[in-house]
């Protein structure tokens, strides 16, 4: 620990959740200290209680969510005691709060640098033509691109990363003391992830703000904090210098933590040259409107076997899933499902065409219907496809819940609000397989899940692969991913096949030079692993990537 003086300091921290009426402990007495300037790391899996403590931090809770013991002091304040006008005059202006979704967080009907302006002027710290003069200095220290004009876009007009770095200047803009990051580059591409995190990084260090940084990333963790913190459902496991958790952690979870990435499937036999694949995407084009968006696009998929497709946002990975499943019509070019030519638009296709062919979403939450018991979600699929009602329809349902280890017994009953994420994802699986088709496109069905429950998931799949004989589509953007699970690997930019192999070839030089930039981007368990790129790369010219997209 440093002589700095402390900045936030919480004590013995019990928290308890509310549902029907009973109260149920999230967090049960966790100490926290941090002081002005350092960077704290709050890491564990889902449900550990790592947002409800950063939050809390700011003496803030969410809706059904109360602190029942404990106390939060911020440079002196009781935040616990300070009435409500006392803690607006903190938010926003000495303490500010970088969500994890930029674009759920941003207003779309204002221009980014008019949402910028807000905090400064309505806490009397600039007036709204020198917040806006501000704001754009911030975009530039920001790498952001047309710093001057950027501002006057509105939130759909600019990239996820940039929108990310957008509100990362906007919780700057009274160069606050504290600022919570809450996993603010989880849902981000490798290349796009580096710019965001440098950004972040360079400005934290020249403004001398304290953070605590939330992510299940121990990669991206290693390269931001000074400490790390590790939480377990509501508990502190430990916590201690990064440097010294990432080589000596002391306990067998965050050891278990530290492991996690070690699953690989072995690499299978190469397949047979005249082997029908199950999907053939053959001089695939596509448009939204009068754009091109996907450009004579062509590969296989065979039976038993996993294409992970690989490429930063908007490089045309899930367009080509659409084209796939017919919900968006190639303007050229053709699908094949076992050798037989699909229509092109789903509506023209039969039952078993669309049978053949299911999708596992990204967003389990979007994706299952909240007023549907579990039961009724799986079922539902099993009616339409199979046919099967009463009490068939019921053992099918149960057989498939426990093919995704969920007890039916426990499970056939419950809402999605009562599952966890790990478990919702389960479910969208299930609700796949009720259809027993022969291939699945499985859309980033890992990037929002912490890294044990991922793990959970990538293992669930490939024994389902094994017992089933099941193709999969497995887009991403998680390079740790596709060496867990791939056979084949896809690499695709701006809506064109850049290149395509084996994972074994894929992962071995010579690359094409964006393949590199994408193997190159993976954060590595080693602090020192962002300076050397930034270093090697040349620190001004780490977005050039992105800023030559939005061009």
């Amino acid at each position: 620990m440093s002589d700095r003086p402390t900045l936030v300091e919480m004590r013995g921290i019990k928290m308890e959740g509310r549902s029907d009426e009973t109260w149920t402990p999230i967090i049960k007495g966790v100490d926290l200290t941090l002081q002005k300037g350092e960077v704290l790391g709050l890491i564990g899996e889902s449900g550990a209680g790592k947002s409800t403590l950063g939050l809390a931090a700011m003496g803030f809770t969410r809706d059904g969510v109360r602190i029942s013991e404990g106390s939060v002091t911020f440079d002196g304040i009781d935040l616990l005691a300070a009435s409500a006008e006392q803690k607006r005059a903190l938010l926003g202006k000495r303490i500010a709060y970088v969500a994890q979704s930029a674009a759920a967080s941003f207003n779309p009907a204002h221009k980014l640098i008019d949402q910028h302006s807000e905090g400064p002027t309505q806490h009397n710290v600039m007036s709204k033509a020198e917040s806006e003069a501000d704001g754009m200095e911030l975009y530039r220290k920001l790498r952001l691109p047309n710093p001057d004009e950027i501002g006057f876009r509105y939130p759909h007009q600019v990239s996820g990363g940039q929108l990310q770095r957008a509100m990362t200047a906007m919780a700057m803009s009274c160069r606050p003391d504290l600022i919570i990051f809450d996993e603010p580059t989880t849902a981000l591409d490798v290349t796009t992830q580096i710019e965001v995190l440098a950004s972040i990084r360079d400005i934290v260090e020249e403004y001398d703000t304290a953070a605590i940084y939330i992510t299940h990333d121990l990669a991206v963790v290693a390269q931001m904090a000074d400490r790390i913190k590790v939480l377990l459902k509501g508990d502190e496991v430990e916590e201690n210098e990064t440097r010294e958790m990432l080589s000596n952690p002391k306990e067998q979870y965050t050891k278990s933590l530290w492991a996690v990435r070690e699953f690989q499937r072995p690499q299978k036999p190469p397949v047979s040259t005249d082997a029908t694949p199950v999907i053939s995407v053959q001089g695939v084009t596509a448009a939204y409107g009068k754009i091109d968006v996907l450009h004579d696009v062509s590969f296989d998929i065979h039976a038993g076997r996993t294409v992970a497709v690989v490429g930063e946002s908007g490089s045309g990975k899930s367009t080509t899933a659409r084209c796939i499943t017919g919900l968006l019509p190639p303007r050229i070019g053709h699908i094949e499902l076992d050798g037989n030519t699909l229509p092109l638009d789903y509506r023209q296709r039969d039952k078993e065409q669309l049978r053949q062919v299911q999708m596992i979403y990204q967003m389990a939450d979007t994706a299952l219907n909240p007023r549907k018991k579990i039961g009724e979600i799986i079922g539902r699929p099993v009616e339409f496809y199979m046919g099967l009602k009463g009490r068939e329809k019921r053992r099918r349902v149960e057989e498939l819940l426990d093919q995704i280890e969920l007890p039916a017994a426990q499970y056939f009953d419950r809402l999605p609000s009562e599952l966890s994420g790990g478990q919702k994802q389960r479910i969208g699986i299930a609700r796949a397989l009720a259809a027993e088709p022969k291939f699945i496109i499985c859309d980033e069905v890992t990037s929002a899940l912490d890294q044990l429950v991922a793990e959970g998931i990538l293992r669930l799949l490939a024994d389902l692969q094994d017992e089933l004989g099941l193709s999969y589509m497995f887009i991403t953007h998680d390079l740790a991913t596709v060496r867990s699970i791939a056979d084949e690997v896809v690499v695709m930019k701006d809506g064109n096949v850049v290149e395509q192999g084996p994972k074994t070839d894929m992962f071995q030089p010579p690359h094409h030079p964006y393949t590199d930039l994408l193997l190159s981007s993976v954060p590595e368990m080693d602090p020192d692993w962002l300076s050397t790129l930034l270093a090697e790369r040349g620190a001004d010219n780490i977005g050039d990537a992105a800023v030559d997209k939005m061009a």
